[in-house]
């Protein structure tokens, strides 16, 4: 079978809900093959209807069983579910353990529920490169919600809040400096806040803490990306985003507290809607994408058309001083060699 009509017909399949065949075409996805991109162009037209939910926090706060019991929460409500789960690579072998298929055992079995982990393979923010055209794909497919759960490093989870619609962001009682989730952004970009493990000792102090950090600054209306190229010339919109960050304790074991979760994110996206705040970033999502590739994309073209060692020998002056980094790359776009 040629390659065209194999990867429209593995398209076709996936859409009419044949889950081996969208498992296939995720694994194509994943690793960039080369009838991916036909993939992906015939499922955009299908996407845009799946709400999407990040959930991030620290390792430990029980962020696993929170998507799980969520997830078991949404069916529930006949909504179905993906779940993306981003495991973190290892910087020696490249390997991921990929476990979250375990911790989410009893979710086997639902055909409304679909399980994909994937290893973020050294990519920053908490999320894997190719996190954007799996999500795709399971939009096409035709899930109602799409949870992408993130690494848990910490404080370099803000690249989920420009993917996802919502961010949940998880804390728990016992974790160490209340502070330490108020740096780098990380509660600026919550939409919805956690407590889990609320059972255990300290949780009101847990929630002040948060509450209190809430209280000092205004929320704005988009999430700022250092590599956004496209510039418009509409008005912009207002800088704040006068949604109220609920605050809600859980107890992800017992499925305690996840009614309210699922009632918080389904009030955020109608706020989101009737602000329009929903359709700026949508746009923000595809601006920062298309950095992304375009980045991406130049890089592998410059690549391309140089010396296999081009790159090693630049590298190489640099460490002997003969030439500064900045002056490299500006010559380098030039095409021409750097000067001593």
């Amino acid at each position: 079978m040629p390659r065209e009509e194999s990867i429209s017909v593995l398209v076709e399949q996936a859409l009419n809900g044949q889950r081996r065949a969208l498992a296939r075409l995720i694994t194509r996805v994943e690793n960039r093959a080369p009838d991916s991109v036909e993939a992906l162009a015939l499922l955009h037209p299908h996407t845009g209807r799946a709400t999407l939910v990040g959930i991030t926090g620290a390792p430990g706060t029980g962020k696993s069983t929170l998507v799980n019991a969520l997830a078991r929460t949404l069916r529930a409500r006949t909504f179905t579910v993906a779940i993306v789960a981003i495991d973190p690579s290892s910087p020696f072998s490249g390997g991921a353990v990929l476990g979250d298929r375990i911790r989410m055992g009893d979710l086997a079995g639902d055909r409304g529920v679909f399980i994909r982990s994937m290893a973020n393979r050294g990519s920053l923010g908490g999320l894997a490169a190719a996190t954007h055209d799996v999500v795709r794909v399971l939009d096409a497919a035709g899930f109602d919600y799409v949870l992408i759960e993130t690494v848990g490093a910490g404080q370099s989870e803000v690249d989920i809040a420009r993917t996802a619609y919502t961010t949940v962001v998880v804390d728990a009682p016992g974790m160490g400096d209340d502070v330490q989730a108020i740096k780098a952004g990380i509660l600026e970009i919550a939409d919805v806040i956690v407590v889990n493990k609320a059972d255990r000792p300290g949780v009101q102090n847990t929630v002040r803490a948060l509450r209190a950090a809430l209280d000092l600054g205004h929320r704005f209306r988009l999430t700022g990306h250092h590599g956004s190229l496209i510039q418009t010339p509409a008005a912009p919109p207002p800088d704040y985003d006068f949604w109220t960050v609920p605050i809600l304790q859980t107890v992800a074991t017992e499925y305690t507290g996840l009614d309210e979760v699922v009632a918080a994110i389904h009030q955020h996206g109608a706020h989101l809607r009737e602000s329009g705040i929903w359709a700026e970033r949508e746009r923000q999502r595809i601006e920062t994408e298309l950095a992304e590739r375009l980045r991406d994309a130049l890089l592998v073209q410059w690549t391309a058309a140089h010396a296999p060692d081009a790159l090693q020998t630049i590298v190489e002056r640099i460490i002997k001083r003969e030439v500064d980094p900045a002056s490299a790359v500006r010559a380098l776009i030039d095409g021409n060699k750097p000067e001593k």
